[in-house]
């Protein structure tokens, strides 16, 4: 399974008063992985918006396991969960620095053409984003 692993320098306008990570933040950590990870397989969330296709969530999972603290170093884990040529599952692990899941999760995205938000199909649409797709969550790379 393909992953990506983007490092995370934990900003203190980042933390609560409790001095860890405020949830919210690791919805955008989130993003920042699944960016990534689509760039490496070679695309890029620009290509998409040039066309006026934009890529919404449409169900976040959050699960907190460990806090993370200012000036500690993290690293989210990202990979394709699951993908049925409409929607796509992104999966997540924010890793300590000892390299202990503090959070994991999952969004689910679809692609619409920014003024309808009429969902469109990723296979038909494109075509070569969607068999990347394939490859990565049947294994191959």
């Amino acid at each position: 399974m393909h992953k990506t692993n983007t490092p995370i320098d934990v900003r203190y306008q980042e933390t609560d008063q409790m001095g860890v990570v405020y949830h919210a933040n690791y919805l955008v950590w989130f993003e920042i992985g699944r960016t990534k990870y689509i760039e490496s397989l070679g695309f890029t969330y620009t290509d998409m918006e040039k066309n006026n296709i934009v890529s919404p969530v449409t169900d976040a999972q959050v699960s907190f396991k460990k806090p993370v603290r200012y000036g500690e170093k993290a690293v989210v884990e990202t990979w394709i969960e699951k993908y049925d040529g409409i929607r796509t599952v992104y999966g997540y692990h924010i890793l300590k620095e000892d390299g202990d899941i503090a959070v994991s999760g999952t969004t689910t995205h679809v692609i619409v053409h920014k003024e309808t938000f009429r969902p469109l199909p990723l296979r038909k649409a494109y075509p070569e984003w969607h068999q990347a797709y394939l490859r990565h969550v049947n294994g191959e790379s």
